[in-house]
C-alpha cells in the first residue's frame, strides 16, 4: 500500500491517518520474531508507569545502525510519506520498541509529543511526526492507541507528570473531547499510523491476554535543528532504505543504536 494524495489530506485535517497494510504480514512478522527474542532489546527495556501505577515496557533509541529495526524506519515507503508531509527532508529523532504485556501493560495518559520535545529537547517549530506500525494486532481490549481528531489545530497545551509519564493539561483534553471525536485506532499488523505531533493521543491498559507490540519511530524535518538535544541524527537527512526487507539478513540491534538510560 502506497502514501496517497487521499492520505495526506487526512493527516492535514485529522492530525493523523491510518494506512492499512502499509508493511506486509511477512515483514511484520520477521521484525516481531526478532525483537520478542533479542537480548540486548530486553536488557535495554525498562518501565513506565501510569497513574495507575500499571507498567509499559518500552526500549528507545536515537541512532540508525544496520539492524531490521533502523531499516524499517528508514524504508523508502516511510521516508517518501514523512517528507510529504513535513514538505522536505526528514531526519530520524528516535525509535522506541512499545511493549504492552497481557493483563499487566499500563496505560499512555493523554499528551502531545511535542509538549515533552519542545520543553525538554529544544524543538522549537512542531514540524514533527511520529509513525507507529503494529506488530500485534491492536483492538480497545488490549490497550490500542486514541487520538483526539483534529487537536493538532489547537497547537501545543501546558504538560506535567502524570506518574512516571508526561501528560497534558486535563483540562484541555477535558474541553478538546466535548467538541473533537474520540478515535480508537484498531490496527492489525502490518497497519501503520501517522500522527501529528501536537495530536492529542492516549491508550488504555492492556487487560487482555493478548500482547500489544509496536515500533513508533519519531521524525524531524531536517532543518528543525534542536538547542538542547544532543543527538545528531535529529537533524541528519535520512538515506532512504530501498532494499527488500525480506531478503536482508536477520540483523539484531547493536550499542551502537545510542540507547535511552532510563
Amino acid at each position: 500500500m502506497k502514501f496517497t494524495k487521499e492520505h495526506l489530506e487526512a493527516y492535514h485535517r485529522d492530525g493523523y491517518v491510518v494506512v492499512r497494510q502499509f508493511f506486509t504480514h511477512a515483514e511484520v512478522d520477521l521484525l516481531y520474531k526478532i525483537a520478542i527474542d533479542d537480548d540486548l532489546m530486553k536488557k535495554k527495556s525498562f518501565d513506565r508507569t501510569d497513574a495507575a501505577g500499571l507498567k509499559t515496557k518500552l526500549a528507545l533509541w536515537y541512532s540508525l545502525d544496520e539492524s531490521l529495526y533502523s531499516k524499517f524506519a528508514r524504508s523508502e515507503r516511510i521516508v517518501h510519506a514523512v517528507e510529504q508531509i513535513l514538505g522536505g527532508k526528514a531526519a530520524h529523532y528516535h525509535s522506541k520498541l512499545m511493549q504492552k504485556e497481557p493483563k499487566t501493560g499500563g496505560a499512555w495518559e493523554w499528551h502531545q509529543d511535542y509538549g515533552y520535545w519542545y520543553k525538554n529537547n529544544g524543538f522549537l517549530f512542531p514540524d514533527m511526526l511520529s509513525v507507529v506500525t503494529a506488530l500485534t494486532p491492536a483492538t480497545k481490549a488490549n490497550g490500542c492507541l486514541q487520538m483526539i481528531r483534529g487537536s493538532h489545530k489547537m497547537g501545543r497545551i501546558e504538560h506535567g507528570f502524570s506518574g512516571e509519564q508526561v501528560g497534558a493539561d486535563m483540562e484541555k483534553v477535558n474541553e478538546a473531547l466535548k467538541i473533537m471525536p474520540l478515535d480508537y485506532l484498531e490496527m492489525e499488523l502490518g497497519d501503520t499510523a501517522f500522527f501529528h505531533c501536537n495530536t492529542l493521543h492516549a491508550s488504555a491498559a492492556n487487560l487482555s491476554d493478548k500482547p500489544r507490540w509496536s515500533i513508533i519511530t519519531a521524525y524531524n524535518l531536517a532543518n528543525n535543528k534542536p538547542y538542547k538535544d544532543v543527538h545528531a541524527s535529529s537533524s541528519m537527512p535520512i538515506e532512504p532504505f530501498s532494499g527488500n526487507l525480506l531478503n536482508q539478513d536477520a540483523i539484531s540491534i547493536t550499542d551502537d543504536a545510542e540507547f535511552l538510560k532510563n
